[in-house]
């Protein structure tokens, strides 16, 4: 059977074990997208459904290790980044990515876990506007990581125009904050060159879905992979978890996970039921 070639994307993130987010959510998504993916692990987290119990920060040096052995080899077409630790990893992402000359460059600025467990240090999201922003395409903060990064407190669609603004003064390509978190419908607002844009669906869930982040700013790193412009990129990914967050798995007791194979399961239970018809008739 002869190789077949493909386009990979890099994820640099945590290590999630539950499964429901960070590389192992990346991963998925990407591979359900079809892209290869590649990754760089930034720390270990304890965690499962009910939330994150502990974490450790990887050393720098070992974290400089896996990226040296990314450059070594075949270039990806976008990277993806989550969860970061603290103030010295963004800073040797952001120098690293300089390096390689990495383009598609999807920033989820993960500070916080669902269950409020802190993953980025107070200086590490200082860094993360001062170095690492100014170098991406995209940002996608949730309303608190937008009140972190903009410095406003968020309460209306203005605040979340202005905020949009301010953030974008940090040198990023576009900044998406996402909807998740209102009350009502979630309305992601993008902000780019061309304007503001807003991305609408009705709510899938009334509770919290775990993973939903991860899985919606790598999905739009695999779009992006593919060759798609920003806006386009970002629309198949809103419809891609949404199909998640419709497929979502009870994966343990707590809370209810994002599953990225979602439209793939779906896709082969239709073919199946054609199948059981066409064979019944």
């Amino acid at each position: 059977m002869s190789e077949r070639t493909i386009k990979a994307v890099l994820t640099i993130a945590g290590s999630d074990s539950g499964g429901g987010a960070g590389i192992q959510a990346d991963l998925k998504t990407f591979s359900a997208l079809g892209v290869f993916g590649k990754t760089i692990v930034t720390s270990i987290t304890s965690q499962n459904t009910f939330g994150v119990q502990s974490t450790y920060n990887l050393p720098i040096k070992i974290i400089e290790e896996q990226f040296r052995a990314i450059l070594d080899d075949k270039k990806c077409q976008a990277v993806k980044t989550g969860m970061l630790g603290n103030e010295e990893t963004v800073l040797l992402i952001s120098k690293m990515i300089k390096k390689g000359r990495f383009k598609n460059i999807v920033v989820d600025p993960v500070v916080f876990s669902s269950s409020g467990k802190r993953l980025l240090t107070t200086n590490g999201v200082k860094m993360l506007k001062e170095c690492l922003l100014p170098i991406a395409s995209l940002v996608t903060p949730n309303l608190k990581e937008a009140e972190l990064l903009s410095g406003i407190k968020i309460k209306s669609q203005a605040d979340r125009k202005r905020a949009a603004r301010i953030i974008l003064k940090s040198g990023v390509g576009a900044v998406l904050i996402t909807g998740g978190h209102l009350r009502g419908n979630p309305e992601d607002l993008l902000l780019d060159e061309k304007g503001c844009q807003v991305f609408s669906s009705d709510r899938l869930s009334k509770v919290d879905i775990h993973g939903t982040g991860c899985v919606f700013s790598a999905a739009i790193a695999a779009k992006l992979t593919h060759g798609a412009f920003l806006r386009k990129a970002v629309h198949g990914a809103k419809e891609y978890i949404g199909e998640a967050i419709l497929g979502r798995v009870a994966s343990g007791n707590g809370n209810d996970c994002a599953e990225p194979f979602a439209v793939i399961y779906r896709e082969k239970e239709k073919s199946q039921s054609i199948y059981d018809l066409e064979n019944a008739l």
